[in-house]
């Protein structure tokens, strides 16, 4: 045992006494002796620190001092907040924090998204198409398609005319600068009052009837509103198969209405009406263009924006009319026809038509083609030129007869007056003939 173990204590009859070193005894009293302090280094033993001092230790147990071990210097612990002692300004500040940093986010984010959307990218990310080059201004040419529409566009109007039983909405377009407007006789056809015109502005103007033609499906309306834009007219007889052409006008009320197309075909004899009603003729211009109810009396117009033609009707699959739709064969008068027609109902309020002075047979095809003469009338142009009842006319100027119709059709082409090659058949013979159309006496 170390020097520090030599006290021991013992238990005798007559009380405490302390055993001290040289043997003696020493009763004890109500406290013990002092004893000299025990270091860690002097116990040895892993037990608390006064373990020297307890009256019931084992004297022969080995004893040692265990410091406490001082608290850790490091971070105090995170004190815990009761969630229900935040006050009601506490909750409102936090609102107001939160508020005040999405509305800050927001306005960074946008300002971002507008700085990089202007340089056209982020970083290093990809950027389509050359980020030098700035896109061209949309800068048509005048004869691009797009250049032709800008450019008619203000001279095509709606035309709306009160009929019995509802109201016809067709298309039209600008003759003159005073006010006089091309179009479909069958839109304006039973008028009771007039017609309406709407311009591609949207403006309207009320339009009195200058007068039309049943069989040229020709009618001229007139508005009073002064330094209107007139179409450009062209020439129908300059066209060729697969010219480009737009048509105008207001299908199905949808108004100003362009669609593309080309020229299909030239000379289609047309032969249209209602039961019972005015037969109408004419060797019209086919165009695979979109054309649909409304088209009608609208320009059909070249590659260079000048009028070729006026849209009149259509041909469909659907039995009934009401219920007709394009198919991509829509016909129109030749401008040619037209604008003389028009001018003749400006000048005297009536069109003049164009005969050959011979009534034919529209029984039905003959053999071998052409349109058989039944009759010929004395002093009449057919007469003059030679031409006999039972001839059979099998082209005029240069273009095929196939029956009655296309005779008909062909001679409304021309004016009075025009001096056309007549190739004929007579028994077996074939024969040519130079006929001076004129105009019906009627």
């Amino acid at each position: 045992m170390n020097r520090s173990t030599d006290w021991e204590a013992a238990n005798v009859t007559d009380g405490w006494h302390w055993h001290q070193p040289d043997g003696t005894t020493t009763p004890a009293t109500s406290s013990p002796p002092p004893r000299p302090p025990v270091t860690p280094q002097d116990a040895g033993s892993p037990w608390w620190s006064d373990a020297l001092g307890d009256p019931w230790r084992d004297p022969r147990a080995p004893a040692a001092v265990v410091l406490p071990t001082p608290p850790s210097p490091g971070n105090a612990p995170e004190p815990v907040t009761d969630p229900d002692s935040v006050s009601r300004r506490g909750m409102r500040s936090v609102l107001f924090i939160a508020v005040f940093s999405a509305l800050l986010a927001g306005a960074l984010g946008g300002s971002l998204g507008y700085a990089l959307a202007l340089r056209g990218g982020v970083g290093g990310g990809t950027v389509l198409g050359d980020p030098n080059e700035a896109p061209p201004a949309a800068q048509r040419p005048p004869d691009s398609l797009a250049g032709v529409a800008e450019r008619v566009a203000p001279s095509v109007v709606t035309v709306r005319a009160a009929v019995k039983g509802g109201t016809s909405i067709g298309s039209g377009f600008v003759a003159t600068t005073d006010g006089y407007v091309i179009t479909n006789d069958h839109v304006v056809e039973g008028a009771t009052s007039g017609a309406t015109v709407v311009f591609n502005d949207g403006s309207t103007a009320s339009a009195s009837i200058v007068g039309h033609d049943a069989e040229s499906d020709i009618a001229v309306i007139k508005v009073s509103r002064p330094n209107l834009v007139p179409v450009e007219f062209g020439d129908s007889e300059a066209i060729a198969v697969g010219d480009p052409v737009l048509a105008f006008g207001s299908p199905l009320a949808l108004a100003n209405t362009v669609t593309a197309g080309i020229v299909s075909a030239l000379d289609r004899t047309i032969q249209s009406g209602e039961p019972g009603g005015q037969v109408r003729y004419y060797a019209a211009i086919q165009t695979d263009a979109a054309v649909n109810q409304g088209n009608s009396g609208g320009p059909l117009v070249d590659g260079g924006g000048r009028v070729v033609g006026v849209n009149s009707v259509i041909k469909s699959l659907a039995v009934d009319d009401d219920q007709a739709g394009n198919i991509g064969l829509a016909f129109a008068i030749p401008i040619n026809q037209a604008k003389r027609v028009a001018q003749d109902i400006i000048d005297t309020g009536k069109a003049r038509r164009t005969v050959i002075g011979a009534t034919v047979d529209n029984g039905g095809r003959n053999p071998g083609g052409g349109a058989r003469l039944s009759a010929v009338d004395a002093g009449g142009p057919a007469a003059a030129a030679g031409m006999r009842a039972g001839d059979v006319i099998t082209k005029l100027d240069g273009r095929q007869v196939e029956e009655g119709t296309d005779l008909i059709a062909l001679v409304r082409k021309y004016a009075p007056g025009s001096v056309v090659t007549v190739e004929y058949r007579r028994g077996n013979s074939r024969e040519s003939a130079s006929v001076t159309l004129a105009a019906d006496a009627k």
